[in-house]
C-alpha cells in the first residue's frame, strides 16, 4: 500500500472537522493511518504502517500560564518551541525529553513516553501529564483531564496515552505541568570507579538528602589504557548544591576513584548529547547484526555480567547495551530478574522483523491492553503494528 500524507490546517476547528472525518472514513473502510508528527522517532517500535496523518501544521500554544506552572499546547507544536518559551520565564519540562532530530513535537513527545537523563530524580513524562484533548478510532473528540494535578476522578485516562505510541487515538491538544529551572547546577566527572563501584555509590547518595539530579557511567574503550567514568549532576538550592559537591568527591576517593567539578557550558553540552544519543557510545558498532538494547531495571540491580558494552543511567535504573538478536532471551530474563524489562530500541538491518521489539506481555497484561484497545480504536485504525506484531 502507498504512502499518502494528509495534510493539517492550522485551524482547530478545520483541523478537528478535518481529522475527524479521516479517521470514520479510515475506520469505515478498513485503511490503517499512521499518526506522525515530526518523524523523529520513526525508528523506535515494531514496525511503522498506514497512510500518513501529518499531524506537523496543527502547532501552537494555546495557553500558558507561568504563575501557575502550566501550559497547553497543540499536538504537533514543535518541543524545541514550547522549551524556548518555557526559557524565556525560567521554566522547563524537568524530565528533559529526548528530541532525536529537529523536529520533535509535543504530541511526539507524549506518544514516546521517553525521558531524559533527570529522570530518576524528576519523574518520566507522564507524571506531568495534566489533560489532552484527542480523537479516538470512532472519529470522536475526547478530552481526560484538565489544567490542574487534582483533576481526576477515576482512571486517569490522559497519563495512559504517555508511551502508547499513538496506537489509541490522535493526540490535537496536551496540558503539562512545568517547573521553575534550578537555582544551582553542578557536575561531577568522576574517574576510576567499575560499573559496581560507581552502582554502590549512587545507591548510597540516592539515599542521602542530596541533590542528585541525573548520572551516567561509561567505559571508554578507545582510551589507552580503556577508563571508566561516572558522570553526576546535581541541581537543586544554591546551599544545597555548595554542599553536596566536596562531599561527594570525597566518596569517590575514599571508593578509589578521583572527581573533578567540570565547567558547566560543557558539561551541559555532554548531558544534552547524552539525551539525544550522540555521545560516541550510541554510535553503531560495526557489527551489522547489534542493535540497541534499553533495559529497565531497579536502580539496586549489581552489574550485569554480559560480554557488552554498556552505558547506565537514571542512577543504574536505565542500562544501555549493543547486543545481536541472538542475546534478546538472555536480556530479558535478566531484565525480569531485576525487576523490569529490556526492549529493543534501535533495530540493526539483519535483525528479524518478526523479533519481538518490546518485552511480550503475560496473557493478563495482555488481554487489559487487548480491551484497551477496542475500546478507543475499534476498527484498529492507528499505527497498526508499532506496539506489537498483533496491532
Amino acid at each position: 500500500m502507498g504512502t499518502r500524507t494528509i495534510p493539517v490546517m492550522n485551524s482547530d476547528t478545520d483541523l478537528t472537522s478535518m481529522l475527524a472525518a479521516r479517521v470514520r472514513d479510515a475506520a469505515a473502510s478498513g485503511t490503517p493511518l499512521r499518526i506522525r508528527g515530526g518523524g523523529g522517532k520513526d525508528f523506535y517500535g515494531q514496525s511503522l504502517g498506514g497512510e500518513v496523518l501529518d499531524l506537523s501544521g496543527h502547532a501552537g500554544v494555546i495557553s500558558y500560564e507561568p504563575s501557575e506552572l502550566v501550559v497547553t499546547v497543540r499536538g504537533g507544536t514543535p518541543l524545541a518551541e514550547l522549551e524556548t518559551l518555557l526559557a524565556a520565564h525560567n521554566q522547563c519540562l524537568p524530565f528533559e525529553p529526548p528530541h532525536f532530530g529537529p523536529h520533535a513535537t509535543v504530541g511526539g513527545m507524549v506518544a514516546s513516553g521517553l525521558s531524559g537523563p533527570a529522570r530518576a530524580s524528576s519523574g518520566a513524562v507522564r507524571d506531568y501529564l495534566l489533560g489532552v484533548v484527542m480523537l479516538n478510532g470512532k472519529g470522536e473528540c475526547l478530552t481526560f483531564g484538565g489544567q490542574v494535578m487534582k483533576n481526576v476522578a477515576g482512571y486517569d485516562v490522559s497519563r495512559l496515552m504517555a508511551g502508547t505510541l499513538g496506537t489509541l487515538g490522535v493526540l490535537l491538544e496536551v496540558s503539562l505541568k512545568v517547573l521553575p529551572v534550578a537555582p544551582a547546577e553542578a557536575s561531577l566527572v568522576c574517574r576510576g570507579l567499575p560499573q559496581q563501584k560507581a552502582l554502590d555509590l549512587l545507591n548510597r547518595w540516592g539515599g542521602q538528602p542530596l541533590p542528585l539530579n541525573a548520572s551516567c557511567w561509561v567505559r571508554d574503550e578507545s582510551a589507552s589504557p580503556a577508563q571508566d567514568f561516572l558522570f553526576v549532576r546535581l541541581r537543586g538550592a544554591v546551599a544545597a548544591v555548595e554542599a553536596a559537591c566536596p562531599r561527594m568527591i570525597a566518596d569517590v576517593q575514599a571508593a578509589g576513584g578521583q572527581a573533578v567539578p567540570m565547567d558547566n557550558a560543557q558539561a551541559r553540552a555532554d548531558w544534552n548529547a547524552c539525551r539525544e544519543h550522540t555521545l560516541p557510545f550510541f554510535a553503531r558498532p560495526p557489527a551489522s547484526d547489534a542493535g540497541l538494547w534499553r533495559l529497565s531495571v531497579a536502580q539496586t540491580t549489581p552489574a550485569l555480567d554480559l560480554p557488552y558494552a554498556q552505558l547506565l543511567e537514571w542512577h543504574g535504573g536505565l542500562r544501555w547495551l549493543w547486543a545481536p538478536a541472538s542475546a534478546a532471551a538472555q536480556l530479558r530474563r535478566l531484565a525480569g530478574q531485576a525487576g523490569g524489562h529490556a526492549s529493543l530500541f534501535r533495530r540493526a538491518a539483519l535483525v528479524p522483523a518478526d523479533l519481538p521489539v518490546f518485552t511480550p506481555l503475560s496473557p493478563v497484561q495482555s488481554r487489559i491492553q487487548q480491551a484497551l484497545k477496542k475500546q478507543f480504536d475499534p476498527a484498529g485504525v492507528f499505527n497498526p503494528g508499532r506496539m506489537s506484531m498483533d496491532w
